[in-house]
């Protein structure tokens, strides 16, 4: 970990999980930008390093480094166990994420193992994580990247997705669990979004509709927009937010309607 010593800052420190690219570096500049110091988690340990000086430089902030797999069991353990002990901690980015997008049968368990652990687990680790702090000093935001693929599914996404509306979910819990507290827990769902992320997954950007691609820099701008607007779930393209409300209205409706310890009438049992 690399710890300098002056900074600017009295907003505390701003974690940001895979923030040595993509949608991670645009959310460690913005954050800096408005004053926070930083918390820098990735696996790539140059970019880190090469993203924390130049924004010490050009914003004047402390900035740590802390070179992590997020799917390696140890190193999830080490950054739990450093955020939770930091009392200076009043933001936490869950950003890091992976993807393999091919039909099931086609996709390797390492490979499927690994969105999991990234992308679901380390998430809930992290967040229970900074939690407890957050919750005695009544302070503290928590930002869950999770995906438009939390609440739909194609036939080549299925782990992803299923890892990505373990977010939803979670987060969803979280935002009703802290109610009534000065804790904030953002919910953001972005849709398709240039980063590297589609390499990874095997698609590639060219291979997309360039018209439904999001600039990273848009996405976070967007999603940073939602949190100062008191936005408890975030969708940075979609213009109308009356379509959540409408699906998050479905949702809590198809629930209630399942309170009930009678069988369904078109199925002809139990009556």
């Amino acid at each position: 970990m690399s710890v300098p010593t002056s900074s600017k800052s009295d907003k505390g420190i701003a974690v940001v999980t895979g923030a040595s690219s993509g949608i991670g570096k645009v959310y460690a500049d913005r954050l800096a930008k408005r004053g926070y110091n930083l918390l820098l988690v990735a696996r790539r340990g140059d970019r880190l390093e090469e993203l924390a000086q130049q924004l010490r430089k050009d914003r004047g902030v402390s900035v740590e480094t802390l070179v992590a797999d997020l799917a390696n069991p140890a190193h999830l353990k080490k950054v739990a166990k450093t955020i939770e002990t930091d009392h200076r901690i009043t933001m936490l980015v869950n950003n890091a994420g992976t993807s393999k997008f091919a039909p099931s049968t086609q996709v390797q368990l390492a490979d499927v193992d690994q969105q999991m652990d990234v992308n679901s687990k380390a998430l809930t680790h992290l967040s229970l994580a900074v939690l407890p702090g957050f919750k005695d000093r009544n302070r503290g935001t928590i930002i869950n990247i999770g995906s438009v693929l939390s609440f739909y599914v194609t036939a080549n996404t299925t782990a992803y997705s299923g890892t990505k509306g373990q977010v939803m979910l979670f987060t969803l819990g979280l935002q009703q669990e802290l109610a009534g507290t000065e804790v904030v827990v953002q919910l953001v769902l972005p849709a398709t979004t240039a980063t590297e992320i589609w390499d990874v997954a095997g698609v590639g950007l060219k291979a997309l509709d360039p018209a439904t691609i999001m600039t990273a820099e848009d996405c976070v701008d967007a999603a940073l927009a939602g949190l100062d607007r008191g936005e408890t779930v975030t969708l940075p393209s979609v213009d109308d937010p009356q379509l959540w409300a409408a699906f998050d209205d479905a949702r809590v409706k198809l629930f209630a309607a399942s309170q009930t310890g009678k069988p369904a009438s078109r199925y002809g049992v139990g009556r």
